[in-house]
């Protein structure tokens, strides 16, 4: 799927586009607000920008967030001022149904949202927008109630966060996690699973060279034994291998974290533990791996292991931990790396050397 995010202006967008049919006709205006037109237009003066996906088809998704702090009414109640994000609009293209664009939108709005600090994020939708709301629901969010315009209120808290599923903490990482450990990548299949990214100054505002139109959910695929110091819900550290030339001890380093959400052992000590058509279900359209190097591996591998995993951050430029800082500091070891486990101690540490700030990654 061609295309990616970026940012940009409103005056820039084609209000006339047919993708913005449905925000107009759901936001006609009223005595008490303006219509969908008339706010883009307003907006488009203002200089204000919006992450925008488009592909050779045009436009994908488009979504426009604000700070705010200020009551929220409902019907029946009113929920109190505090300091927020709100996605004032989102929407993905109906032709994405079923695929992990709107996935990837949310994973890049959540990221903003914890980089500001600020308690909660919402946005409202009306009943219809099912696909909006699954994705909403899947990553979290809460109905709060009905707002007077008649659309549902969803909220995430980052002082309730639900901890019982990857999807619904993201971008937060359990305090209480049992180990975690390394993914060993070589630098070829981690370029195309995880591909150079950084958010300039921290801020949508400026510079998104993300591309997440994939998703935030991946797949790996390796020739190893299930016997992991890390489970499902465990964080992980993904180690690119540098596999040309000499300096792999300072080339090869921690380029970004991950949750996992499935570990599945396909084939063990030369014993298929599934069928091909099995794992090709399982693995869906996350993997790096086309059908027929899949069947390779399915057929000559000696043990096939399958881990999902959720994309929950990255260190950026500059910032990559690598193979000798590791050694040095005692998280390196004798043994095979993949199975090194690893405490919250270690872990936090080695966030801390990528420069993240992990009192607003890990939190109790």
């Amino acid at each position: 799927m061609p295309g990616k995010f970026s940012l940009r202006k409103f005056s820039e967008i084609n209000l006339d586009d047919p993708f913005f049919a449905t925000l107009k006709n759901d936001y006609p205006g009223s005595a008490s607000s303006p219509s969908f037109s008339v706010w883009f237009k307003n907006k488009a003066q203002e200089g204000r920008t919006a992450l925008v996906f488009s592909d050779d088809q045009g436009l994908g998704a488009f979504i426009c967030i604000k700070n705010e702090n200020e009551p929220i009414e409902l019907k029946g109640c009113t929920l109190a001022a505090c300091n927020r994000v709100k996605i004032s609009t989102m929407k993905i293209a109906e032709r994405f149904r079923g695929q992990r664009l709107g996935e990837g939108a949310i994973g890049l709005v959540l990221w903003k949202w914890q980089k500001s600090g600020t308690d909660e994020i919402y946005v409202t939708a009306f009943d219809k927008q099912d696909l909006l709301i699954s994705q909403l629901e899947k990553f979290g969010f809460h109905k709060a109630g009905y707002n007077l315009n008649g659309e549902g209120v969803y909220i995430k808290s980052r002082h309730n966060i639900d901890y019982s599923d990857p999807y619904k903490s993201f971008p937060f990482i359990n305090p209480n996690f049992h180990s975690s450990g390394y993914l060993i990548i070589n630098d070829t299949y981690h370029d195309t699973m995880f591909p150079y990214s950084e958010l300039k100054n921290n801020t949508l505002q400026n510079a998104v060279a993300m591309n997440v139109s994939n998703g935030l959910s991946k797949v790996y695929v390796g020739a190893q034994y299930s016997k992991l110091p890390y489970d499902v819900g465990d964080p992980i550290l993904i180690y690119r291998r540098y596999t040309t030339g000499y300096g792999k001890r300072y080339r090869s380093c921690i380029t970004s974290f991950c949750v996992v959400t499935k570990i599945i052992q396909a084939k063990e000590n030369w014993n298929h533990l599934m069928s091909f058509e099995t794992l090709l279900h399982k693995i869906g359209n996350k993997s790096v791996f086309n059908q027929e190097e899949l069947r390779q591996r399915y057929s000559h591998d000696r043990n096939l292991l399958v881990i999902e995993m959720l994309y929950y951050g990255y260190f950026g430029e500059g910032n990559n931990v690598n193979m000798d800082w590791l050694d040095r500091n005692g998280y390196w070891g004798n043994t095979y790396p993949a199975l090194i486990p690893l405490n919250l101690t270690a872990f936090k540490s080695i966030l801390e050397k990528g420069n993240i700030d992990v009192s607003n990654v890990i939190i109790d």
